[in-house]
Parts: structure tokens; sequence; C-alpha cells
């Protein structure tokens, strides 16, 4: 082993805080890098879906649509 004791390793000759924060920031951004693409594909699937149900449903919604026209252009 290459450390007499944990306070050795922790302390790592007066290191031991630069190590351990390289360390740290190091699994903070790999986090970072795992966690940022499933959140945008998440957002992004949500907003497609939004827009698949919009355009399933505007055949429907035409007529409410085309009258609202109507009162503007009328106007």
């Amino acid at each position: 082993m290459y450390f007499d004791s944990l306070e050795a390793l922790l302390y790592m000759d007066g290191h031991g805080g630069f190590v351990w924060a390289a360390y740290a920031i190091t699994l903070v951004v790999i986090v970072a890098l795992l966690i940022a693409p499933r959140r945008r594909q998440k957002k992004l699937l949500a907003q497609l879906a939004g827009e698949l149900r919009r355009e399933r449903g505007a055949p429907s919604h035409s007529p409410t649509a085309v009258e609202g026209d109507t009162h503007a252009s009328g106007s």
C-alpha cells in the first residue's frame, strides 16, 4: 500500500487538498456531462409530443380558427 494510514492518504504530504479538489471537480463535470444530454432529450421529446398532439388536433380546431379569422377580417 502506498500510504500508511487513511490520514496520510487524505493529506498526501500537503497536496491532498489539491488532489481531492481535482477529483471532485472531475466527478462533477462527468456527472453533468451524463445528465445534461438526458435532460435535453427529455425536453425535446416532450416538445415533439406536444407538436404532434397539436398537429393531430388541428383539423378538429380549424373551424374555430377560421371563424376567428373572419371576425378579424370583418373588422
